[in-house]
């Protein structure tokens, strides 16, 4: 196969796994309820253990991020893909058969960690692979594509039972396998397996001042995108009985509505950062948009359900900025620790949404503070903190990635 075929099928390829990762990511937030009231629990068991779910899986995601992208780096790009894909299909299968708890604690575990290395290795090969001039056209296709996955679980979720939405995830991961057969490994990690650097060192993150201070602002750049998914969008219900928005606010349609307007982002932050030669004033440009759109929706007491959907869906639009932040955080390391970066930084990220919410009931319930006013606060410092890491960061747009850290 010629380079150019290569690099459409990785990039046709790493979207629709990351669109999957996304469908299924969402998808449990869609049918917790259902899913949990068919194993018996109702009222505020249905909360608790819900949270408990959605904790183990991201604690599956944050060690999958670490693990996947670790193997990445010292075995290689594509034999990863290979992995996760296969982890999280055979998971997701599983979790549409569970008939205890403790099964599903287990799956939704698993399921976060095979999901954890899908988008990082695959924005990996996608910068290794094209261009320093247009890796961030595919990189931007990727994450558009694959953002729309949520909008999909979505309509999946409404049209059938809990357990067939979570067969089609993984009847779709498996589908993807077949594709995969025919691409070729990473020219970059290829010529890097062959030097004597250690490759896939966590420890370099840590022991590292200059690597460790990239890495955290990377990580900070990132949250904002998962504050506002973690709590504004999951919450939505909640919020909307706090700023008195008159109609019925489901969670579902508020996750569905947010991810078509971060679906139009996605793309429309790349095309500004091609236009602009620059990811910082791209992310710049979505974190402003960000804070516009945010403040909007906290004056907008007393307007209508629609209104507030449309709300939702236009912050939605700066939030879709995850694509170039992708982009971003692939670019600023070396190939032999560049697998390990892009896929444990996401991961990281989505793992914040933890400490946010755990943050916030604090500040809610042991504080006293107001619901609103709590998540004004921790979105002020979220914001803020990604402000200053982007001015601080490097702006990699068309930087040579054939090179290994010492």
């Amino acid at each position: 196969m010629n380079h150019t075929k290569n690099v459409r099928l990785l990039i046709i390829i790493a979207a629709l796994g990351y669109f999957v990762d996304v469908y299924d990511l969402i998808l449990f937030i869609i049918v917790r309820q259902p899913s949990l009231q068919s194993l018996g629990y109702s009222g505020a068991a249905l909360t608790e253990k819900g949270i408990s779910l959605l904790n183990l899986q991201m604690l599956g995601m944050l060690i999958g991020g670490i693990v996947w992208g670790i193997l990445g780096d010292k075995k290689g790009r594509l034999s990863v893909l290979f992995g996760t894909i296969l982890l999280y299909s055979l998971a997701n299968i599983l979790n549409g058969m569970i008939t205890t708890i403790d099964q599903y604690y287990i799956l939704r575990f698993v399921a976060g960690f095979g999901l954890a290395g899908e988008l990082g290795i695959g924005i990996t090969l996608i910068s290794e692979v094209m261009s320093k001039e247009h890796r961030g056209i595919g990189t931007t296709i990727v994450s558009g594509i694959g953002i729309a996955g949520a909008v999909v679980g979505f309509l999946v979720a409404d049209r059938f039972d809990w357990r067939m939405a979570y067969y089609v995830g993984g009847g779709m991961g498996l589908l993807l396998l077949l594709l995969r057969v025919s691409v070729a490994e990473s020219g970059m990690f290829t010529k890097a397996k062959t030097s004597e650097v250690k490759r896939g060192s966590f420890l370099q993150f840590l022991i590292v001042k200059k690597n460790f201070i990239k890495y955290i602002r990377c990580i900070f750049i990132g949250i904002p995108v998962w504050f506002t998914i973690g709590i504004i969008v999951t919450l939505a219900t909640e919020l909307a009985t706090e700023l008195h928005i008159v109609g019925n606010v489901t969670g579902s349609k508020a996750v569905m509505y947010h991810y078509i307007g971060a679906s139009t982002g996605a793309f429309l932050t790349g095309f500004i950062s091609q236009r602009l030669r620059s990811r910082k004033k791209a992310l710049l440009i979505a974190l402003s948009g960000l804070v516009i759109t945010l403040s909007i929706l906290f004056l907008s007491s007393g307007i209508s359900n629609t209104m507030f959907y449309a709300l939702l869906l236009i912050i939605g639009i700066p939030n879709g900025y995850w694509s170039v932040f992708m982009a971003s955080a692939s670019e600023q390391f070396g190939t032999n620790i560049r697998a390990t970066v892009t896929t444990s930084a996401p991961n990281f990220v989505r793992g914040m949404v933890v400490l946010l919410t755990t943050l916030f009931s604090f500040l809610h319930k042991e504080a006293g503070m107001g619901f609103v006013p709590a998540i004004i606060l921790i979105g002020i410092a979220v914001l803020a903190l990604a402000i200053i890491a982007t001015l601080k960061t490097e702006d990699t747009f068309g930087k040579d990635l054939d090179y290994i850290e010492g």
